[in-house]
């Protein structure tokens, strides 16, 4: 096991990383004395497959979801966006907290199926794979870590369901985790490319609109059979998203693309690029000769 730096004094997440195997002490119940205190003071990240399991829970479209039930925030200075359960108007309590307990708990989100184990997924510069570790939170007023109950963390993802809910965002993990550790390489992302990446990993309704439009189809030469299939399944669409920004963000092809589209499109980027450094070029002359005459 290794510890590493502890970032913020205060967290409640134990330095310690963890395997798999790792034995831990915990249980959570009705009746338990803190009963409901984790949901009373929130701050909750949600996963892309989180968003599409609580929109469909709620009969609602993720835009809708979205605007209504999460605020954004910046993963880094400059960066990419995640998203955040908004929680009670004016208050710090979850939404969906009843005094039975979570009112959506089968559609619950990852943090809250994890609790109070804490996901750490690393990749090193090199390597295309993330790797999976854990560290435990311990906060002063959870009283599960004194139950009488031992299990490890593997069982208890199995127990959580969360094998299924890590899978299905593992290729969000590794796009975030690729832009981390490129960091300067690739500059910071302009405003189209985070457009895309918002709305390509959380607003699937919208996403599916856009592999729907004819601008699409003219671009990626994408079999009309698979593109069906796609559209018609929220689940396949998110996996295709995740394909489609390491495509557009990273240059890693895996869409076909129609050579004829592609090369009018190249050519239209081209042009802009010409013109923008004629307008520069004209527009340090013009600088230059303000010099000259206030020279004069």
């Amino acid at each position: 096991m290794s510890r590493p730096d502890i970032p913020f004094p205060q967290s409640p997440v134990l330095p310690t990383m963890v395997e798999g195997t790792h034995v831990i002490q915990f249980s959570c119940h009705k009746g338990i004395g803190c009963w409901n205190a984790c949901c009373s003071n929130i701050d909750i990240s949600l996963t892309p497959y989180d968003v599409l399991r609580m929109k469909s829970r709620l009969g609602i479209t993720s835009t809708e979801f979205l605007k209504n039930y999460t605020v954004p925030y910046e993963m880094d200075k400059d960066s990419i966006a995640g998203v955040k359960l908004r929680p009670v108007e004016e208050g710090t309590a979850c939404r969906f907290m009843k005094p039975e307990g979570c009112g959506i708990y089968e559609d619950r989100p990852t943090a809250c199926r994890y609790y109070p184990v804490a996901l750490l997924s690393m990749r090193k510069q090199d390597e295309y794979v993330d790797r999976d570790s854990y560290a435990i939170v311990k906060e002063d007023h959870c009283k599960g870590h004194n139950e009488p109950r031992s299990i490890t963390i593997n069982d208890y993802r199995q127990e959580q369901g969360l094998p299924e809910y890590d899978e299905l965002a593992r290729g969000w993990r590794q796009l975030v985790l690729k832009k981390q550790s490129s960091g300067p390489s690739i500059g910071k992302p302009t405003l189209r490319s985070r457009q895309l990446f918002f709305m390509a990993c959380y607003d699937i309704d919208r996403f599916r609109e856009f592999v729907g439009a004819e601008s699409f189809n003219k671009l990626f030469d994408l079999p009309q059979a698979e593109k069906e299939a796609l559209l018609a399944d929220d689940v396949a669409l998110l996996q295709f998203a995740f394909r489609f920004l390491r495509q557009v963000l990273f240059g890693e092809e895996s869409i076909a693309l129609n050579s004829e589209a592609a090369q009018e499109r190249l050519t239209k980027v081209q042009e802009k690029r010409l013109i923008e450094e004629r307008e520069a070029a004209k527009r340090r002359a013009e600088e230059g000769e303000g010099d000259i005459a206030e020279d004069d």
